[in-house]
């Protein structure tokens, strides 16, 4: 038996590296199942697993998960309860945002960060490709960058044409296991390729640079960067589900929602129609963003019309 990294995951086969860099295809043990029912995949890109190696050792079996020191999950669909495991392990999580081409809004940038607060992952937020960015945008760039650092958050501005931002982003990952995430055509595999060339990954025959084309990572998967540190690539999302979150606990996910809450006057407040309600104040007096106010409350309508499907 020996301990390895799962670097890639198809359904019931996962990659597994090993410290002699290796890289073995392997099952999971029959007997092997899922502790909580609600979730498609037993295994992760990211896991520590034990193997017991098999056919002279080109295959072999996943007896045993080591413990997680955390994950990130999304629902399988917007209508299902059951969720994916993205990755586990993770030492951050890289949101890469465009404004042009495609558009992410604030309400999908706000899941993602209240998804790895839940899940106390740091974030990375890259403003990729601001070469393409006029006067508006370059206004919005400027105001959404403002907002985040305001909360703590780690702002990062980039473009592949222009190299901005490409050695800060390289620094930040070096000697890491990031998760990069975002929508599709958002630039992920071009600021890879232009952080480490050797690794030529592929983009769409749509330019993933100039319009949102197709993403081309279908699982995913842990890359090794020449330059250090690891990435796990994940395909393109177009939104992510309040998983694992009670519809009392979601205010916790927002930091300055949860800062103000406490001078609420009753102590189960969920800032939306209650009176005395000190986050609504801070809306009204523009203390707290009303994108990101906007953005919460989506998430709780979302929740609210789930509990009358179930």
């Amino acid at each position: 038996m020996i301990q390895g990294t799962v670097i890639k995951t198809t359904g019931s086969w996962h990659t597994v590296l090993f410290a002699d860099g290796r890289t073995v295809p392997c099952r999971i043990r029959g007997k092997f199942r899922i502790k909580n029912t609600e979730i498609t995949n037993p295994v992760a890109v990211g896991d520590q697993v034990d193997v017991v190696f098999q056919s002279g050792e080109h295959t072999g079996l996943i007896t045993h998960i080591h413990e997680r020191k955390n994950y990130i999950i999304r629902k399988s669909s917007k209508l299902s309860k059951r969720a994916q495991i993205l990755a586990t392990n993770i030492d951050q999580a890289i949101l890469v945002i465009t404004l042009e081409s495609p558009v992410t809004t604030t309400v999908f940038t706000d899941r993602f960060l209240a998804a790895a607060e839940a899940y106390r992952i740091p974030v990375l937020m890259v403003f990729n490709k601001t070469d393409l960015y006029e006067e508006e945008s370059l206004e919005e760039l400027n105001n959404r960058i403002g907002l985040y650092s305001s909360l703590g958050y780690t702002c990062l501005a980039t473009s592949v044409i222009s190299g901005q931002g490409l050695d800060k982003l390289a620094e930040a990952i070096d000697g890491k296991t990031s998760l990069i995430s975002g929508h599709s055509g958002v630039g992920k595999s071009s600021l890879l390729n232009a952080i480490d060339p050797s690794l030529k990954l592929r983009i769409s025959d749509i330019s993933e640079y100039h319009q949102a084309g197709k993403h081309t990572t279908t699982f995913p998967e842990m890359i090794r960067l020449s330059t250090g540190g690891r990435i796990i690539d994940t395909p393109g999302i177009k939104g992510f589900g309040s998983v694992d979150m009670n519809k009392e606990e979601i205010f916790h996910f927002f930091r300055e929602i949860f800062t103000v809450s406490k001078h609420c006057r009753f102590h189960n407040c969920l800032h939306m129609g209650e009176p005395h309600c000190a986050v609504k104040e801070s809306v009204e007096k523009g203390t707290i963003s009303l994108s990101r106010y906007i953005s919460y409350l989506n998430i709780m309508d979302e929740e609210e019309d789930e509990k009358y499907r179930s």
